[in-house]
């Protein structure tokens, strides 16, 4: 009996599986990097994500990105793992009935849609609401389910443009490059996981009793990462740009050429930091030195001063310069390609490289889970299934009580 029979015949939740988030149940409607993200990583925290994808039109994450091992996208795999994948058509009234049963049995709702979709599919929060008055929906959007600029459509590349990040990023007088993942979406998913967590945790430990909308903008996500530039324009008029390999009044902290060719950060900023520094470049004076006794003498003087540094790092290579101001606790590291972190004992040591196995083509390395639980870790269940559908019969006959007839005559009439 699957867990969902089992939990139909008892009525009570499973909750003995892998992460804290064992027994909540979360339906993911989403499609694509945002909505589906923010089901991962609720799935890589112990929670029953039900994915549902339109019969024959299935998420376009199957198939996303260049690269292709076996003839399979390697991004649907991660990206998709640990969940149950369903089919069900939400433009009839018999899938939408059918969404209905399944929030009767849910905590959680994500979507990714332009705002009103919903709505135009009578899915909206006040009927979701009517059948169960404690689920969590989070709605992911663009620019947010309110405001002129609602209705929308939203991907990463432009939040990011219009979160302010992107202006940020690259060098001055170059065009502002883009980070080559899709950040928006990640930054969204990852707020919305916070959000229902927030909810949740409202909901059931502080007796709120109900549900509520967590609502997250692409573009608020990549603004909320701006730091003090917003009241330096308000109060100073100050427009921050772009700053290359480092933070304009913050020095040293670059990144520095090791004579074998390699990239090094150096991060000492702070002023102790900055002393141990000294030392292990065989300069202690510089420590007492007025242009860079403080952190504001060093910004003032920031060419300079790492100019030093630069030169200090162009006479050793990467290992020794990682080794002897990791020893002085200085805080460094290489900037690594993904060949080094796979050599790297650090991400080995902490199972940040964790083998998958594939229903197709067997066993492969995905990335691994965080954050780490001490009482109740998290783990990767299994891998993303290639089947359209593969699970609707453990969620709408184990779940739901439908037969497999019932089931057949659903898929005949474009329902599943």
């Amino acid at each position: 009996m699957t867990d969902a029979a089992t939990e139909a015949a008892s009525g009570q939740r499973n909750t003995s599986g892998p992460g804290p988030l064992a027994g909540v149940r979360v339906i993911e409607l989403g499609m694509l990097l945002a909505g589906p993200f923010t089901g991962r990583l609720l799935g890589d925290m112990g929670a029953e994500v039900i994915k549902v994808e339109p019969p024959g039109q299935p998420d376009p994450l199957r198939e996303w990105g260049k690269a292709r091992y076996e003839g399979r996208s390697l991004w649907w795999p991660v990206q998709s793992r640990n969940k149950k994948c369903v089919t069900l058509n939400l433009r009839v009234e018999r899938g939408q009935k059918l969404l209905l049963e399944l929030v009767k049995h849910s905590d959680v709702l994500v979507e990714n849609f332009r705002p009103g979709t919903l709505e135009r599919w009578n899915l909206g929060p006040d009927q979701l609401w009517e059948v169960n008055p404690k689920l969590v929906i989070a709605r992911i959007s663009g620019y947010g389910q309110t405001g002129p600029y609602a209705p929308r459509a939203g991907f990463a590349s432009v939040a990011e443009a219009m979160g302010g990040i992107r202006h940020i990023n690259g060098f001055p007088g170059e065009p502002p490059p883009r980070i080559h993942i899709s950040l928006g979406d990640s930054l969204s998913g990852m707020y919305a996981a916070q959000g229902i967590l927030a909810a949740l945790y409202k909901r059931d430990a502080l007796g709120f009793d109900r549900g509520q909308v967590v609502d997250v903008s692409l573009m608020e996500a990549c603004f909320s990462l701006l730091e003090s530039t917003v009241p330096e324009y308000d109060r100073l008029g100050i427009v921050r740009g772009p700053g290359g390999t480092g933070l304009k009044g913050v020095a040293p902290s670059n990144i520095f050429k090791s004579s074998d060719g390699k990239w090094v950060v150096i991060a000492a900023n702070a002023d102790n930091v900055f002393g141990r520094l000294c030392e292990a470049m065989g300069r202690p004076e510089l420590a007492d030195d007025e242009r860079f006794s403080t952190h504001l003498a060093r910004g003032d003087n920031q060419e300079e001063i790492e100019r030093i540094v630069a030169d200090w790092a162009g006479g050793r290579d990467a290992a020794e310069i990682d080794r002897v101001l990791n020893d002085a606790g200085v805080i460094c590291g290489p900037i690594y390609t993904i060949a080094d972190i796979f050599e790297d004992e650090q991400f080995k040591a902490r199972e940040m490289l964790l083998e998958h196995e594939d229903p197709e083509f067997g066993p492969y390395i995905g990335p691994g889970l965080v954050p780490k639980f001490s009482e109740t870790p998290s783990a990767v269940r299994w891998s993303a299934t290639w089947e359209e559908g593969s699970h609707n019969a453990d969620v709408y006959c184990g779940l739901l009580g439908l037969a497999e007839s019932d089931l057949a005559d659903l898929r005949a009439d474009g329902v599943l």
